[in-house]
């Protein structure tokens, strides 16, 4: 019932407002349709030049042999900013049908669940609440369909590949891994939670009886059909680039570090909180004649949202530490699944901490990045109680930290609608799951929970009537990010608690 809805609903939807994300695909399919090869990756008439890696760019040339059919004019590259009626109807209709991918992956993680014995209340069933929160999922909606991306299809190579993996069908699963590697690099997040798994549970064989890796137990057939099949994705999607000499020129796409810390919309991670800390001793340094004002970085004082500045009184951060801090906050997660495997589900907790790690500490990351660890989190959200809890303040905080994504005041009505429904769902079913075990959120959770609610009035309400929206035009960004920020760290350690925990001593929320 849920999926042929979550296809219709968005067709509905495909006039309204669009992200510049729709020039960008647009875009691509012009470059990979027009011209050769060989200029995919040094074509730049638009801003938006092409640095997805290449099986992403294959798919677009796929695409673009079918948009052709709706709106030739479409494919041509100086046609910038191009986006007559038959253009946005296919582009709607491209995420719409590859999301099919993402239904199948849902019905898949849907089967890996297990429904309580005797439950003939279908809607009540653990794999029924999982398919709403996967399908209906807030986020993903306003993201692909509203603001416009293909991150559904992308998901349902996650997904399907995490389901072969609960299915112990691992070949299947890495193949998946290595396929959406190729197609979005931004998964490398969760690749060391991949790599160790795959090493230890099922490169090695067998366990000693403590517990402890069999050393004899390494089967090298094994490793090799695991290199083979990520050297032969690999070999398919780079292949030509590397035979052209065009590698480095597709890596420098790939990684642009010269974008900056942030995104020009902070995302909800801990560098929100060292950039507002930045900018809050900034303005007392100023205020008590400690700093002159001349002399700070004129963006980190009054811009507020831009992709690269200096940081006015804290050390300026560099890609290397955020890369320093990344691997140390998944070290501990990595580590466990090596000396203390707990199976497929301690590999799906590994993968959602690398995810929030990446997250929290990473270089320039998106705030839609988010999705990546709410929607494997489901998964667990309807197995186990504490992952409920922990389900609820990150969906609820993360989707809400989407929202400056659509800020016209046409789409106000629509993001908040849409938000409520799913949150409501999942309170009121989740709740149902677990009734009769106590609340799943904790006294402080649910104040901060509430919290949000007086954070959307002031900044989508309040803001916008005040004499402040010319002056600090940035103010409710910040306001959201900083707040979004507190729920996203919170939830990563709550995580980690629950994976570090010893076995068989649950701790009650």
């Amino acid at each position: 019932m849920c999926a042929p809805i979550s296809c219709v609903g968005p067709y509905v939807l495909r006039n309204i407002y669009h992200s510049t994300d729709f020039e960008v695909h647009r875009n691509w399919l012009a470059i990979t349709h027009s011209l050769p090869v060989s200029r995919w990756y040094h074509e730049n008439t638009s801003e938006w030049t092409l640095d997805y890696p290449p099986l992403f760019a294959w798919f677009e040339l796929g695409l673009s042999h079918a948009a052709r059919h709706f709106d030739p004019d479409m494919l041509l590259v100086e046609n910038l900013n191009y986006a007559s009626p038959s253009t946005v109807l296919f582009q709607r209709l491209s995420v719409i049908f590859t999301d099919l991918l993402f239904i199948y992956a849902a019905r898949e993680c849907c089967r890996c669940v297990q429904d309580q014995k005797g439950s003939r209340d279908v809607l009540n069933r653990p794999s029924f609440v999982l398919a709403v929160l996967l399908l209906w999922n807030f986020g993903l909606l306003i993201v692909d369909h509203i603001h416009f991306q293909y991150n559904g299809f992308l998901f349902g190579f996650l997904l399907l590949s995490v389901a072969k993996h609960l299915q112990r069908q691992h070949l299947q699963g890495a193949l998946l891994f290595s396929v959406l590697l190729n197609l979005k690099h931004i998964y490398l997040y969760v690749a060391p939670a991949y790599g160790v798994y795959l090493l230890r549970s099922y490169c090695f064989t067998q366990d000693n009886k403590d517990g402890s890796v069999s050393w004899s137990s390494f089967s090298p057939l094994r490793l090799l059909a695991l290199g083979g099949i990520v050297a032969s994705v690999c070999a398919l999607s780079f292949g030509p680039f590397i035979a052209m000499g065009q590698l480095p020129q597709v890596l420098s796409r790939l990684f642009p570090f010269k974008r900056g810390l942030c995104h020009a919309y902070w995302a909800p991670n801990i560098w929100a909180l060292y950039n507002t800390l930045d900018k809050i001793l900034a303005t007392l340094g100023v205020r008590l004649k400690l700093l002159q004002e001349a002399g700070l970085p004129r963006a980190s004082m009054t811009g507020g949202l831009v992709q690269e500045f200096q940081h006015s009184v804290l050390p300026s951060v560099t890609p290397s530490i955020t890369l320093v801090c990344t691997l140390l906050s998944i070290l501990p997660a990595v580590a466990s699944i090596w000396f203390r495997p707990r199976g497929a589900r301690g590999f799906l907790r590994c993968l959602l901490l690398c995810a929030l790690g990446s997250f929290v500490f990473g270089w320039h990351v998106h705030e839609k990045a988010i999705l990546i660890a709410i929607l494997p989190l489901s998964i667990l959200a309807v197995e186990n109680r504490e992952d409920a809890g922990i389900f609820l303040v990150l969906t609820t905080t993360g989707h809400y930290s989407l929202f400056p994504l659509l800020f016209t005041p046409a789409e106000l009505p629509i993001k908040v609608s849409l938000m409520l429904l799913f949150t409501i769902y999942s309170f009121t079913a989740l709740r149902k799951l677990y009734s009769g075990r106590g609340s799943l959120l904790r006294p402080l959770e649910s104040v901060y929970l509430l919290g949000l609610v007086g954070v959307a009035f002031a900044c989508e309400v309040a803001f916008p009537l005040s004499p402040w929206q010319q002056k600090l035009p940035f103010l409710p960004l910040l306001a959201t990010s900083v707040y979004c920020s507190l729920g996203v760290c919170y939830s990563f350690l709550r995580l980690y608690a629950s994976l570090l925990r010893p076995p068989g001593k649950p701790k009650q929320p």
